[in-house]
């Protein structure tokens, strides 16, 4: 695998307020397509194969594999076989946890300079149970049109809504829709 970048993640390195934190960026910037994930895993570290798949699920990396020698009617054949709603809906399934929810959100709280935004922080950090993260969550969501721009607060909604278990979803619809 060689993730490269997306136009998103150009326009995050380039616009300085995308929701991500120093070593995501310095991950992005060494992401051209050319290095694979063992090249960026020394020169990141452990945690970088976990970052590239957030990244990637995120949008603003693209994997490219290596082009393997596979001849062209084989893989029509195979889309044709198999119908694309069942074979898409388990992929995006498994992408959803309340873990990738909960870091995601960590993540956007750590970059608001505010003091309401260091107390959400920590109580989403001291959460424990399924109920308590929910809980958190809605929380900083219902908060975060007072600390950030309402658009800024929309794509942050929408990305979380990507992540969360749809089990979680109808808690949260309603919080942080007052962006505007």
């Amino acid at each position: 695998m060689q993730p490269r970048k997306t136009d998103l993640a150009r326009d995050a390195l380039q616009a300085h307020r995308a929701p991500l934190d120093m070593r995501q960026r310095r991950l992005l910037i060494l992401c051209d397509g050319q290095r694979d994930l063992s090249q960026l895993t020394a020169m990141i570290g452990p945690e970088a194969s976990a970052m590239v798949i957030q990244l990637i699920q995120s949008g603003y990396l693209v994997s490219t594999a290596p082009p393997e020698p596979v001849p062209a009617p084989e893989p029509i054949a195979a889309t044709a076989a198999s119908p694309a709603p069942g074979s898409a809906a388990p992929v995006t399934e498994r992408r959803r946890s309340l873990v990738a929810a909960r870091i995601y959100l960590l993540g956007i709280l750590e970059l608001q300079r505010h003091p309401q935004a260091a107390a959400l922080l920590y109580a989403l950090q001291q959460a424990r149970s399924d109920e308590q993260v929910v809980a958190a969550l809605r929380s900083a969501l219902d908060a975060l049109p007072g600390l950030t721009s309402a658009g800024y607060c929309e794509r942050v909604r929408q990305r979380l809504f990507e992540v969360l278990p749809e089990t979680h979803l109808a808690q949260l619809e309603q919080a942080g829709a007052d962006a505007g």
